[in-house]
């Protein structure tokens, strides 16, 4: 069966899966999602037998059923390859009776390089599929992690360019270091004076711009993106969660049909949403586990039904989840508003007016297989070093916030159900934050000997993406206010 995408915001109009990839967001300011969600087409046990790419075909095939066999095969050899550290591309490990999913072997060492890998290989293909001429501008927002993988995916890929802006005063050094010195003669990175949220909305702004598309298009431009609001992005995301139960089988950790519970550290609402969509594809999911930093918004969504960005935005030692306004809950508020268009339309309005809205009883009925739960900046660290001395395992700060919420989880609910912890971060990403959590006497050290020290009392080598950038050249020293980042874009197009 074909699978059309349709958007969250009631627009009758439905397109194919690479028409959804190629366009990012849907005409109306919304987001695509499937006009059904299909189901696994194998059984449990099968997916104990799978590798990684097999199962991402097995997925990706249920989903983007306008790509060939061939033209998805060849976009999944491309993507997971020797990029990836390991030959299984993800492991995972258990630690103190958590399963911690190892998302972070990838070229940029953060959990986006599992979708952003083979973005690039699907976009390039639709366009093809749609006899799309133009060059493709990715055009994106990050809060960290994601401008280096759209990057390093998007580098010099023919017909491509890629833009990116980033909050210059709200990422972890080793962040900013990997995307000011990416090459690529297609590639620009900008800082903006402001956070992500203002990042984000200077994006959607431009995406929703016709009379700028208008004058793209005169020079042979259109805008597409790499954030997980595009479902090119998010589809690759859903594999993850299937290998993870097909890996629990397969090591004898639970048996077919038994559930599992995911943890998610969660900001934009993307990865968790994969999640989701994982369940409704028939993996039994007891819990989805929704962890947030101090920057608590979807904590108090889950518990009140409010959705509130009126507060302070707080750095956080877990940069990539300071965010306010979680774009991807849109595609969850569409599906529990019983796909009502209009309705999502309507809560989307009064976040953009007011700042806040609020679901009905009914739709918050439907949330229960979430719960929210949020780690202070304290808690964070004295998790980290919690399971440092316990078990001789270091993890960053983001995945701390996920194993001190499954923590509080647990001893609030007593729930033995198995749990995955998505492990979305390299700590070396975050030497300094998890370096001085373990013992704070390593405040007086440089990075450099950090980074060292970290290989030594984890046993896991500097990975590669570490040290390319030591001695890597600043490429990119663009900054602008969030006002001007559509000029900043007309200049680099010539517009």
């Amino acid at each position: 069966m074909d699978i059309l995408y349709k958007s969250t915001r009631g627009s009758d109009k439905k397109v194919t899966a690479s028409q959804a990839i190629l366009k990012g967001l849907a005409d109306d300011g919304g987001l695509y999602v499937p006009v059904s969600v299909p189901k696994l087409p194998v059984g449990l046990e099968a997916l104990s037998d799978m590798d990684y790419k097999q199962t991402a075909y097995m997925v990706m095939k249920e989903f983007l059923t306008d790509f060939s066999e061939e033209e998805l095969k060849n976009c999944i050899e491309k993507a997971y390859d020797s990029k990836f550290d390991i030959e299984e591309i993800t492991r995972i490990k258990e630690v103190m009776g958590a399963e911690y999913l190892e998302l972070y072997h990838g070229a940029t060492i953060a959990f986006k390089d599992m979708a952003l890998s083979i973005l690039p290989h699907l976009l390039t293909c639709a366009a093809k599929k749609n006899d799309v001429h133009d060059k493709i501008i990715i055009l994106t927002a990050t809060s960290g992690d994601t401008g280096k993988a759209a990057l390093s995916g998007f580098a010099d890929v023919e017909g491509t360019g890629i833009i990116v802006f980033y909050p210059k005063h709200g990422v972890s050094p080793v962040q900013e270091k990997q995307m000011v010195t990416q090459r690529g003669n297609n590639t620009y990175v900008i800082g903006i004076e402001g956070n992500f949220d203002d990042a984000q909305t200077g994006v959607k702004n431009m995406f929703g711009n016709k009379e700028l598309a208008e004058r793209m298009a005169e020079k042979g431009y259109r805008f597409s993106s790499a954030n997980s609001i595009n479902i090119g992005r998010l589809v690759p995301q859903i594999v993850y969660y299937v290998y993870a139960y097909g890996r629990l089988v397969k090591n004898g950790r639970i048996r077919p049909k038994d559930k599992v519970n995911y943890v998610v550290p969660t900001g934009n609402f993307g990865n968790i949403l994969a999640a989701f969509y994982a369940k409704s594809m028939g993996i039994p999911v007891g819990r989805l586990i929704c962890a947030s930093n101090e920057n608590k918004v979807l904590y108090d969504f889950f518990k009140s039904g409010t959705y509130d960005k009126n507060r302070e935005f707080i750095l956080t030692s877990s940069p990539s989840m300071d965010i306010l306004i979680s774009s991807n809950l849109e595609r969850l508020i569409y599906i529990i508003s019983g796909e009502d268009g209009v309705k999502t339309q309507n809560f989307m309005k009064e976040l953009s007016l007011k700042g806040s809205y609020s679901i009905t009883d009914a739709m918050k009925e439907k949330l229960s297989v979430f719960y929210g739960g949020y780690a202070t900046e304290k808690e964070t660290a004295a998790c980290i070093k919690e399971i440092y001395d316990a078990a001789g395992y270091v993890i960053d700060t983001h995945t701390a916030v996920a194993a001190c919420v499954y923590e509080k989880y647990r001893d609030e609910t007593n729930d033995s159900t198995p749990c995955v912890i998505a492990s979305t971060a390299s700590p070396y990403k975050f030497a300094r934050s998890v370096m001085c959590a373990i013992d704070n006497s390593y405040e007086v050290m440089d990075d450099y000997s950090l980074i060292n020290e970290l290989s030594r009392i984890s046993g896991v080598s500097v990975p590669a993406a570490i040290e390319d950038i030591s001695s890597a050249p600043v490429l990119h020293d663009r900054v602008c206010d969030t006002a001007d980042m559509q000029k900043e874009v007309e200049s680099i197009l010539g517009l």
